[in-house]
């Protein structure tokens, strides 16, 4: 069962499996999500179906009990993101996490080369991962070499955008929402973005609005979901009253 803001069950069944829905806020790991809904609910096996970066926001979906087996299949739904890119500036994550640094915008920059270039990223692409990410080298973590001011080779790989929409311009910033399949990573679609366009660029917001039906406004903010579902807080609760 799917238990989100809609759910009218008082009284999910999180240890047999349970789908939950949150809205993950910024500068929270995905981990620092499900060890908070693990806490809450006191059922060990928790999960979740496709990470968020740090200082991303939006929908992660978690799934509990007998549930994690199907971790997998929400992990392969398409995912759906607003953010902005900045152009003229540029970090070694592509994101805000590390260092800024800024670059010269080419003064002929048109809307309607900004809207081509958007063109050119949709279908199957290839994506190098960034240094700044989980993937696994020798058994560790890119984010482990980056840390230590190393870089490593990374082999390139396919993904698909279904739809790249740019929704404003207002230069230096370029807003958006990108469809896209499992493993995009929009901070590398950024970083090319800006590339294509004679400067530099990064991302700096970004927001999960959907991964396949399953829609944010849907979803628990985290201290919605403690205070309905903590199970050791809700029973004090009736002691006390």
């Amino acid at each position: 069962m799917i238990t989100n803001k809609t759910t009218n069950r008082a009284h999910p069944d999180f240890q047999s499996g349970e789908v939950i829905l949150i809205d993950k806020p910024a500068f929270w790991s995905s981990f620092k999500v499900v060890h908070k809904v693990r806490k809450a609910i006191g059922v060990k096996k928790v999960g979740h179906a496709g990470t968020l970066d740090p200082f991303a926001t939006g929908l992660i979906i978690l799934c509990t009990g007998n549930k994690t087996k199907e971790i997998t299949r929400y992990q392969d739904l398409k995912k759906t993101y607003t953010g902005v890119i900045t152009l003229g500036k540029s970090s070694d994550s592509m994101d805000t996490e590390t260092e800024i640094k800024n670059y010269p915008i080419p003064e002929d920059l048109t809307e309607e080369k900004i809207l081509n270039t958007s063109k050119i990223f949709v279908g199957e692409i290839e994506q190098i991962p960034p240094m700044y990410s989980a993937v696994k080298k020798a058994g560790k973590s890119l984010y482990a070499y980056a840390r230590k001011g190393k870089t490593v080779e990374r082999e390139p790989r396919k993904v698909t955008v279904y739809k790249f929409d740019i929704e404003k311009i207002s230069l230096p910033e370029i807003h958006f929402t990108i469809e896209c399949s499992k493993g995009t990573y929009i901070r590398v679609i950024a970083d090319d973005f800006g590339k294509v366009l004679g400067t530099r660029a990064m991302l700096t917001s970004l927001r999960r609005t959907a991964i396949g039906e399953h829609k944010v406004e849907d979803a628990f903010q985290v201290n919605e979901f403690i205070e309905k579902f903590d199970l050791k807080n809700n029973i004090n609760r009736e002691v006390l009253n």
